[in-house]
């Protein structure tokens, strides 16, 4: 099968309030980097053809919420597609443009400001149908709090091993210039933080974010135009669980399993615990980290408390960005993943960079208590 490469990767720093910058200027703040970096163009027979947006309409609060991205990421003149779901999704879709025969290159640009709703809270009930769960005040971070409780039960997590999640969180974050959650904390100030909603505390979850992130993707025939360090996309799998939250079994991991089987099946990955030389995954919230890595295969199930106290982060290479509790908006955890996986596999991660990484997995999710997982392998050339 034909490849299709990652050539470059532009991101803003995240930060609790851009209220400086309107979204088009947060668009527009990634597109010019990328073009600079590869001299590429819009339209023409060698210039970008498709762009791949990430918005959403409620925390852009404004319908068709792509409308007011046309004209600052090049589209006017071209065709422009909309992803309102975890950013990673955007770069399967380009990924599909390609392969299918119909793109040559396509931009993918994703945005999200969660400083402009009262609370993103609001906006997550909403993901939850209007008769039987939103009345009940549902949203992603009660949800998520019903999975820890049962999670922690489950693999022997406690209250002290997600402070460790989070104390390392924010010392890798304090190396990412991009982060937004740097100051160093340590774990009996994340034990004694105030409790949001049983049993996830105020230093479990992540950080209210602003930010942008785009990329590059071009033909494995093209990439060279662009780029001299591509990274190829090897793998890709997603999967969506059941609607309502009572047909899941919240300690399953079943739609990250699947989805990881798919990636894991196109990239020839057999051995998830030893072939990736860094692990990115989307933990909003710090009990997600171990769940998320055991949903992966990256260690056995109902053992997440154990990998972490025997060092399993540091050992498996897991989010040396900081993760998503380092700071990043809910629409952008997968692709800022990615966006970190590649900058690794080119060797330009700065203070964090992993030696001689190779091969990499991003991970992002959708929906409440991982509603909708995807997977991505990443690998340089």
């Amino acid at each position: 099968m034909k490849r299709v490469a990652i050539c470059a990767v532009a991101q803003t720093p995240f930060e609790s309030n851009m209220w400086h910058k309107r979204f088009q200027e947060m668009a527009f703040d990634v597109v010019e980097p990328i073009l600079k970096q590869t001299g590429v163009i819009f339209g023409g027979d060698k210039g970008i053809e498709n762009v791949v947006t990430v918005s959403d309409d409620v925390f852009d609060a404004r319908t068709i919420s792509d409308n007011g991205l046309t004209d600052a990421v090049g589209a006017h003149f071209l065709s422009e597609e909309k992803i309102s779901m975890d950013g990673i999704n955007a770069i399967a879709y380009g990924m599909a443009c390609i392969l299918s025969g119909h793109d040559e290159l396509v931009l993918i640009v994703g945005h999200c400001k969660e400083s402009q709703p009262q609370s993103r809270n609001m906006c997550t009930n909403l993901a939850y149908d209007p008769f039987y769960c939103r009345p009940l005040g549902m949203d992603f971070q009660n949800v998520a709090a019903l999975q820890a409780r049962a999670y922690m039960a489950a693999s022997g997590v406690t209250d002290e091993h997600l402070g460790r999640v989070v104390v390392r969180s924010r010392e890798n974050g304090s190396k990412n210039p991009l982060a937004n959650a740097k100051r160093p904390v340590t774990i009996e100030e994340v034990m004694d933080s105030p409790m949001l909603c049983d049993p996830i505390r105020e230093l479990h979850a992540y950080p209210i974010s602003d930010g942008a992130v785009g990329m590059l993707l071009a033909t494995e025939e093209r990439a060279a135009e662009f780029t001299d360090k591509p990274v190829w996309i090897s793998g890709f799998g997603n999967c969506m669980d059941s609607y309502f939250l009572g047909d899941r079994d919240l300690v399953e991991n079943f739609a990250l399993k699947k989805a990881a089987a798919r990636a894991y099946k196109m990239a020839g990955v057999n051995n998830p615990a030893e072939d990736f030389d860094l692990i990115e995954v989307n933990d909003c919230f710090a009990y997600q980290l171990p769940m998320w890595i055991e949903g992966l295969g990256v260690c056995e199930k109902g053992q997440g408390g154990r990998w972490i106290a025997e060092d399993g982060m540091e050992k498996a290479k897991v989010n040396p960005s900081g993760g998503m509790l380092a700071g990043n908006p809910i629409m952008l955890g997968g692709l800022a993943r990615a966006a970190e996986a590649v900058l690794q596999l080119r060797g330009e991660a700065g203070d964090r960079q992993i030696d001689g990484a190779k091969k990499a997995l991003a991970q992002g999710t959708t929906g409440g208590a991982g509603q909708f997982q995807s997977v991505l392998v990443l690998e340089k050339a």
